[in-house]
């Protein structure tokens, strides 16, 4: 095991702000419905069936049981490759816990309520983002950070050290 092993602990406290929030939002929001923020942003309680944007929602429940063991063997393989990752690739080490982090999250709501609770929520007018939660931002921060090793971006030291 190398240091980047270490990043993990960043999955476990993203996992757990995950989970809080989400009880929070199925015990309050439940209950209140809306908590308007700003006129363009609000906390509102939804129940996603399917993947991002509700995506096979509506597909009589098989679909849990394969999104579940997709983020497990992704949160494995990215496990195993945070393991391999050479000393100089912390910034992938930190994008791999993060998606980590997302995935595993999300598969609880899975496993626990056989959907994943979103409560994020922007629109403008009548265009509505869809909703969203803790473990989507960091699906989408490690996958954007992972984008931009793809692509060479400079802001990543990609340097041996």
């Amino acid at each position: 095991m190398n240091k980047h092993t270490n990043w993990l602990w960043l999955s476990l406290i993203i996992i757990i702000a995950d989970q809080v929030t989400k009880y929070w939002a199925e015990h309050v929001l439940g209950w209140s419905g809306l908590i308007p923020i700003l006129p363009v942003f609000d906390l509102s309680l939804v129940h996603n069936t399917g993947a991002a944007f509700g995506f096979l929602g509506s597909m009589g429940g098989w679909q849990h049981v394969f999104f579940v063991t997709l983020a497990l063997l992704i949160s494995i393989i990215l496990a195993i490759a945070i393991a391999r990752l050479q000393s100089f690739e912390r910034h992938l080490a930190v994008a791999y816990s993060l998606v980590i982090a997302g995935a595993i999250g999300n598969a609880i709501d899975r496993v626990v309520y056989q959907y994943v609770v979103d409560f994020i929520h922007w629109f403008y007018q009548d265009y509505h983002f869809p909703h969203f939660n803790i473990a989507d931002i960091s699906i989408f921060i490690g996958a954007a950070l992972l984008f931009a090793e793809a692509f060479g971006w400079p802001f990543l030291n990609r340097k041996k050290v």
